[in-house]
């Protein structure tokens, strides 16, 4: 039998378990990313593994998240990572460089490699073959130290592509598609895998939208085969000599299959507050339109601005919209200044924003009270755009150009014929804002420099043999990471100072938790299906820790977050039995008897409400080796104690 194709890089990393399903299977990490939203608190916890210097092939540190600075706590944290970056062999990309997976991309990826990052939309280099999945933070410092990236081994879907997509339709419509029919939890404990003859249709970056956006599937990632395109577009970034055929063999094997045609799709819209709620434009053409923000990590490249560039040349936005453009990198902003294609969106009158990440983490842009907004980004939770009673729609930069236009939604494929925009042979390579890290001789005497805002990873203790709590919160299915632990302008400042930052967490569902949860000193968590859905975020685990959180009983996990929480030491249990949801609320107290020995011994824990008096068994699903990670008190002190 066969492989495919995220199985051959697989098999190339594996370095311990077997490519079996649902068994714990530890990957080398060839590459590494972090943005600064993250990235400050897993150089912390990298400081505090002891390791000299990173043992990958590539780890950079990217600054595009909090790059709005209306106070010192931002320039401190990126001042702090660069001097880490330059003492332990990380390069730094600067701020206006670009947004982490735009550059990533760009300048380094590589087909046939393992990344992991501290942002959920890693995947976004599975456009070019490479195995990439999104990691919290610590997970991350371990890898840079030498360590194994641990996942249990996905199921494969193939999502064969035939035809080729209609004009104006885009690569963005093609995600959508696949939301819509696999929803938001579909993905879970999967790998995407795009094939067939329609892949050959779609260029690099089209690719990566794909590959972007796979993570609102849940999924661990998506990956396209590396073929004649990919070395294409690595030989324009003059980085031909990367370049790694890689493809499925004919007799793989997958778990699912999805056939889509390209030419069948139309252009949609993830409508609010989900990405998998997909409506047609066509059905929602006419409706008013407030505003219309472009970029992102999902849709910021070359082509996707000059596809705007085309449709608003000439033309002028609705005086009722407010239209703001954000380049996904130095690269893209340069090429469009020096070819006129800047010139024309200014001219439009639109808004030029900084390359960087900007509206998507809700770092300015924020909407109008109950505005519409058109967003080319993979996210539209409810309250993330800043605006808690905005309603946000996820489209493609055709259709958000044409709205801006009109001034309500607009099928993008009433422009009539389209502008074929080819990929330039040569993109214009300038890596002047990539600083190397210092040679090892000199790293020694480079200072790390802290600000005030930077506090400590929160301490862990190992698993108390029985832990009595309350319940602190209850909460229902989909809970996303911006409901745990909020982004925006006032609190992604406080990224590197858990003592603050856990002020905020849940206020989205109950602005008195944290208090609670404080005051309560032990207590849990209770919450419905797909909790945790959304970012790497591990500051959604860290809060909780700090807050007195001992475990979160819910009737299913997000990957990513289940990690972080087995990574902070928290109890990941689900129901054995759903209905039991029903029978537990707020401030019911609970007990676990005798858990330590009971997660040890890899059985089901009984939960006592002394509330009701009734019993609940929940099941705590652990691999040998996160068992013992909980035991410990977390992935740092299993570290410390087992090496990496």
């Amino acid at each position: 039998m066969g492989y495919t194709i995220a199985e051959k890089i697989i098999s190339a990393h594996i370095v311990s378990g077997e490519m079996k399903p649902g068994q714990d299977v530890g990957l080398k990490i060839d590459q590494t990313l972090t943005q600064d939203a993250t990235g400050t608190m897993a150089y912390l916890e990298f400081e505090a593994m002891g390791v000299p210097r990173v043992k990958t092939e590539k780890s950079v540190a990217y600054i595009d998240h909090n790059t709005l600075q209306t106070g010192f706590e931002n320039a401190d944290d990126h001042r702090f990572i660069q001097s880490v970056c330059k003492k332990h062999g990380i390069y730094f990309s600067r701020p206006g460089n670009g947004i982490c997976h735009q550059v990533h991309l760009e300048r380094f990826g590589k087909p046939g490699k393992t990344l992991i990052g501290s942002d959920s939309h890693t995947p976004t280099g599975g456009g070019i073959g490479m195995l990439a999945m999104g990691a919290g933070g610590l997970d991350v410092a371990v890898a840079m130290g030498g360590g194994a990236y641990y996942i249990t081994m996905p199921k494969m879907v193939r999502v064969n592509l035939t035809g080729s997509l209609n004009p104006w339709v885009s690569a963005k419509d093609v995600i959508l598609e696949v939301l819509r029919i696999m929803t938001v939890k579909g993905g879970v404990g999967k790998i995407i895998e795009y094939g067939g003859e329609g892949v050959k249709t779609l260029s690099v970056p089209e690719r990566a939208t794909i590959t972007n956006m796979g993570a609102e599937l849940g999924a661990t990632t998506s990956i396209f085969p590396a073929d004649e395109i990919t070395r294409e577009f690595l030989k324009a970034q003059g980085r031909e000599e990367d370049y790694t055929e890689i493809k499925a063999d004919d007799d793989a094997r997958y778990d699912e299959v999805l056939n889509i045609d390209l030419s069948s799709l139309k252009p949609m819209a993830a409508c609010p507050h989900m990405p998998d709620n997909i409506k047609t434009i066509e059905s929602l053409a006419g409706g008013a339109v407030d505003q219309v923000c472009i970029g992102s990590c999902t849709n910021s490249s070359y082509l996707d601005l000059m596809r705007v560039a085309t449709i608003l040349k000439g033309k002028t936005v609705h005086p009722d919209v407010s239209l703001s453009i954000a380049p996904g990198s130095k690269q893209v902003y340069n090429m469009l200044a020096l070819n006129g294609a800047l010139g024309d969106l200014i001219a439009s009158g639109a808004r030029i924003l900084e390359s960087a990440c900007g509206p998507c983490i809700g770092m300015g842009q924020s909407p109008n009270s109950k505005g519409i907004s058109l967003r080319t980004f993979n996210r539209n939770f409810l309250g993330r755009s800043g605006t808690a009673d905005a309603e946000i729609y996820l489209v493609s930069p055709e259709t958000a150009a044409a709205s801006a236009l009109t001034g309500v939604f607009t099928d993008p494929t009433t422009l009539g014929a389209k502008v074929d925009i080819p990929l330039p042979e040569k993109f214009l390579i300038n890596d002047n804002m990539v600083i190397d890290p210092a040679p090892s001789h000199e790293m020694d005497s480079v200072e790390i420099l802290r600000g005030p805002n930077i506090k400590p990873f929160p301490t862990t203790s190992p698993l108390e043999k029985t832990i009595d709590a309350t319940v602190a919160l209850k909460v229902d299915d989909n809970i996303t990471t911006d409901h745990i632990m909020p982004a925006g302008a006032k609190i992604l400042p406080l990224r590197s100072n858990i003592p603050a930052i856990s002020q905020y967490c849940f206020t989205v569902c109950d602005k008195d938790f944290p208090q609670r949860a404080k005051e309560l000193g032990s207590s849990i968590i209770v919450g419905g299906a797909n909790y945790g859905q959304g970012s790497s975020r591990e500051h959604a685990a860290l809060a909780p820790l700090y807050l007195g959180v001992k475990a979160v009983l819910v009737k299913s996990f997000a990957r990513i977050h289940k990690s972080n929480l087995i990574n902070a030491g928290i109890l990941p249990l689900t129901f054995e039995n759903e209905s039991d949801y029903d029978g537990i609320s707020l401030g019911d107290k609970i007990t676990m008897p005798d858990v330590a020995d009971v997660i040890a011994q890899g059985g089901k824990v009984t939960i006592v409400n002394e509330t009701t008096g009734k019993k609940i068994i929940a099941e705590c699903e652990l691999t040998d080796r996160t068992r013992d990670i909980i035991l410990a008190g977390g992935l740092l002190n299993y570290t410390k104690l087992n090496g990496r």
